[in-house]
């Protein structure tokens, strides 16, 4: 019961996490030298990970008979009954009681913007994940509120506000690529499985994806010669090509239709997309803490 009460917070899609992070090494402050702001980045991305665990529990606690008409996703711990509902309403009352006393004590601000975030999801769960572009936009935000989370943990002096822009977009792009990936796996029993997607269509979805493609390069781009912390010469420059290769795989995933709609999925089984996003955070690295 324990190992499915873990598989039900979903572990893989803690991932999404790492965006806590973004304050600490893009405003430099990732080092040996900076035990402190390390620590606390560290502690703040447990804590969000046991809350986006808690998010997932009552998320499925909420789907649960839209679950077990999905060809996937009923084999889910509470879909499958392996893990009780029961056992499951628990413990998301003990992990919330154990999660903000916690957050609480990293910071006020931070423990604000996680109430923010599980608010948010709450209300995704219950209306926004039902109205059209509302859906995707909520999980957008959700990624903006773990940026600003990692804000609240260091003392931030250079942090360019460009990011907010390019994880938003991005945010969006993977939101729209698993709602096309989602219509094309159902087919007709779409609006069964998931009542949003009768408000979507594939040729709308492809306009959508187009859109915020273009604006995740555009907004890196401009990030990478205006940000106020970065080298003179622009070489930041030099990580756009990964960003744009990144975005490309991630489509021809989308169309070839192989885990498109699990980006976590992708991440974990697509080794070019991978390669992109290694040489990407090492470069980045290399740029910020050697060059």
């Amino acid at each position: 019961m324990l190992l499915a009460l873990l598989q039900a917070m979903r572990p893989r899609q803690w991932a999404k996490n790492g965006v806590l992070f973004a304050a600490l090494v893009f405003d430099r402050q990732l080092g040996f030298n900076n035990l402190p702001a390390m620590f606390r980045t560290l502690a703040g991305f447990a804590i969000f990970c046991m809350l986006s665990g808690v998010v997932y529990l009552i998320n499925d606690l909420a789907d649960v008979e839209a679950d077990r008409a999905h060809p996937e996703k009923r084999k889910r711990p509470i879909a499958s009954e392996r893990l009780p509902a029961s056992v499951a309403r628990l413990a998301v009352v003990i992990l919330l009681a154990t999660i903000f006393p916690l957050a609480y004590w990293l910071g006020q601000g931070f423990a604000l913007t996680g109430l923010v975030y599980l608010v948010l999801n709450l209300a995704y769960s219950k209306w926004l994940k039902h109205v059209h572009l509302l859906d995707v936009l909520a999980i957008a935000m959700g990624f903006v509120l773990r940026v600003e989370a990692g804000q609240t943990l260091i003392t931030v002096s250079r942090f360019s506000p460009w990011l907010y822009v390019v994880v938003t977009m991005g945010a969006l792009y993977i939101g729209f690529g698993k709602r096309r990936a989602e219509l094309a796996l159902l087919a007709g029993q779409a609006n069964s499985h998931r009542k949003v997607l009768d408000g979507y269509t594939i040729p709308m979805l492809d306009q959508y994806i187009s859109i915020v493609a273009g604006a995740t390069i555009l907004s890196y781009s401009l990030y990478t010669f205006s940000a106020p912390n970065l080298p003179e010469n622009h070489v930041m420059m030099l990580t756009i090509p990964f960003v744009i290769y990144g975005i490309f795989r991630y489509l021809a995933v989308l169309d070839a239709g192989v885990s498109g709609g699990a980006p976590e999925e992708v991440l974990l089984r697509d080794r070019p997309l991978q390669a992109s996003i290694v040489l990407w955070g090492i470069t980045v690295l290399l740029i910020f803490y050697i060059y």
